[in-house]
């Protein structure tokens, strides 16, 4: 499974950007596919910012994003969305997308399988 991430880029704090992955190769092994994103800020591990189950019915959410990002999907295009509104400083990161093969939903970081490269959000003050 191939991992697409795009949408990131430049935006002032209160501004909105929507992130889209898109997921190629899936196959009949891949049962889980509970999928999610992540952030990486400079110095710091990779974080959880928002989860969905595979039937996407279930998501959960960052406390520090609650409110502001929302995660979906749609199947038939093969593309998760994170649209992410309000944002702040604190959000600028790297965000992956990445998917379980496995796990029809996880928030556990050991548990993604596949993991797109990233694309780069950056919120000025």
């Amino acid at each position: 499974v191939q991992l697409q991430a795009s949408g990131g880029g430049l935006v002032q704090a209160g501004g909105s950007l929507t992130l889209s992955c898109a997921a190629s190769g899936r196959t009949s092994d891949d049962y889980g596919f509970g999928m999610g994103w992540f952030h990486q800020a400079p110095g710091n591990e990779h974080e959880i910012v928002a989860a969905i189950s595979r039937s996407g019915r279930t998501t959960v959410y960052a406390d520090s994003v609650k409110g502001r990002f929302t995660i979906s999907r749609d199947d038939a295009k093969n593309t998760m969305y994170l649209v992410m509104a309000s944002l702040k400083p604190e959000d600028t990161a790297v965000y992956y997308c990445a998917a379980s093969r496995y796990v029809e939903f996880t928030t556990v970081k050991n548990e993604f399988h596949y993991w797109g490269l990233g694309t780069l959000v950056t919120v000025s003050s």
